[in-house]
């Protein structure tokens, strides 16, 4: 089974919730579980807004075509 969210993604998402320098050395063992509840969430919500965007282009494109 591949990964579910790249290596980039998950130091970015530490990084944007403020625990980043935890994981600078590539050691995630100091990261709590609250820490990484909240990276879920985080890329959870990330994704419904790239989607919904991507929903709201793609309905802008074929209303624009007709």
């Amino acid at each position: 089974m591949g990964e579910v969210m790249s290596d980039k993604l998950k130091k970015q998402l530490a990084y944007d919730l403020g625990f980043g320098e935890k994981i600078e050395d590539g050691d995630w063992s100091d990261v709590t579980t609250g820490e990484v509840g909240s990276m879920v969430r985080e890329a959870i919500k990330r994704a419904e807004t790239t989607l919904v965007d991507d929903a709201k282009t793609t309905n802008e494109t074929k209303t624009t075509v007709k």
